[in-house]
């Protein structure tokens, strides 16, 4: 899933033969997990209908200032709009429009829509080469952009005309990925690569059997997804679980023991910034797991266990200037027993949760924790939302990455 998820963008559709291509353009940002509202100057209807993009954007379509169908006018409320909207997406943009935006020209439902607007504005123009080489054109473009407006350029090539030049409207997959790349450079972790390890591991007794724990590795895969939303590159080690990433920028790896989560932790470590360990990883597994099912013969069955590797005190001996995080989940001498594993592994951080606190640990939608730091500061917070949970944690990390 793409940075847009979750986002609100509001699209406005000026009079341009390019208009044709919007319909592509809400199906990519809806496809990314956007929620897309349309506008439109009353030309525009001329080159594509407002039925097929509310069909695109299941959201009616907005053209004019009243919905006079009937005697009984609504009116649309062009302030409420540009406050609902995340960013504001004009394309095509019209030679017309862009001299409107810059002027403040509001003659027009989509001008009166972007006066009232308090998000980022993108504008993507579109016109005939003549047309936006001409210095009125150029000077709203430098305008626009001097307002804090983002310019997405135009593109080289053939135009209705017939003529070959500049003014062609970006590509739809081009508009998308500028407007990606430019929300990522202003996150706080952009640039940032963040190793996060998820769910149980699994430990085979033969092969049908295994040694697990209750983990559903929801916890590790909503703090990927936080990083991910910050702007961070992130590898994402996981357990078998059921849960998917959602941004495209998590890449997943997936494992089952604790061997297979050492060695892949143990690749990836030198690549990153941070290491975020939130992993159930097995403490021992089966000395001498059977080739073949075992049979149930005996009333009993002992099995000789050992040790699996520490993947995070590996990583605590390994690491040079990544900040790594710990979790301890304990059911007594809580606070003591995390600051002996913060302290004995060389961490930077350690969530604390405690199978104590209702609400918090294994398999549930909540979480309750404490974290505290290498100066053992510690930092109590309340039950909540496990999406919250991971707000809280990648808030920390990003102080102490910017420290």
């Amino acid at each position: 899933m793409s940075i847009l998820r979750g986002k609100n963008i509001l699209l406005g559709i000026s009079a341009g033969i390019a208009a044709y291509k919007t319909a592509f353009l809400v199906r990519l940002f809806v496809k990314a997990g956007a929620d897309v509202r349309v506008v439109m100057t009353p030309s525009a209807k001329e080159f594509i209908t407002p039925l097929t993009l509310s069909t695109l954007s299941n959201h009616p379509v907005m053209s004019d200032f009243t919905d006079d169908e009937d005697d009984n006018a609504v009116w649309n409320n062009h302030v409420e709009l540009g406050l609902w909207a995340d960013l504001f997406v004009v394309a095509p943009a019209t030679a017309n429009t862009l001299s409107k935006m810059a002027s403040g020209n509001s003659d027009n439902f989509l001008i009166a829509t972007y006066l009232s607007a308090k998000c980022p504005v993108y504008f993507a123009p579109a016109m005939d080469l003549d047309m936006y080489k001409h210095p009125t054109t150029q000077h709203a473009l430098e305008t626009l952009q001097s307002y804090g407006n983002i310019l997405i350029p135009s593109a080289f090539g053939a135009l209705a005309s017939g003529l070959v030049g500049m003014g062609r409207m970006a590509e739809p997959e081009t508009i998308v990925e500028t407007i990606e790349q430019h929300i990522l450079k202003g996150l706080p972790l952009y640039g940032k690569k963040i190793l996060v390890t998820a769910g149980p591991t699994h430990e085979a007794i033969d092969p049908v059997r295994y040694i697990g724990n209750h983990s559903s590795g929801r916890m590790g895969f909503e703090i990927a997804n936080t990083a991910a939303q910050m702007g961070a590159e992130v590898i994402l080690i996981t357990g078998p679980t059921h849960f998917k990433a959602h941004y495209t920028t998590i890449l997943t790896i997936p494992i089952t023991s604790a061997r297979d989560m050492y060695d892949a932790a143990y690749q990836y470590f030198d690549q990153v910034d941070a290491a975020i360990l939130s992993a159930a990883v097995a403490d021992y597994r089966p000395k001498f797991p059977a080739t073949s099912k075992i049979k149930k013969k005996a009333s009993s069955l002992t099995l000789e266990l050992e040790k699996t590797e520490d993947v995070l005190s590996s990583l605590g001996e390994k690491k040079k200037n990544q900040v790594l995080v710990g979790f301890a989940l304990e059911t007594e001498n809580e606070v003591a027993n995390a600051i002996k594993k913060l302290k004995a592994k060389n961490l930077d951080l350690i969530v604390l949760n405690s199978l104590n606190d209702d609400g918090a640990g294994f398999g549930g939608s909540t979480n309750k924790i404490s974290i505290i730091d290498k100066d053992l500061n510690q930092t109590n917070y309340p039950l909540k939302s496990k999406s919250e949970v991971a707000d809280d944690i990648i808030n920390e990390l990003i102080k102490r990455m910017h420290a």
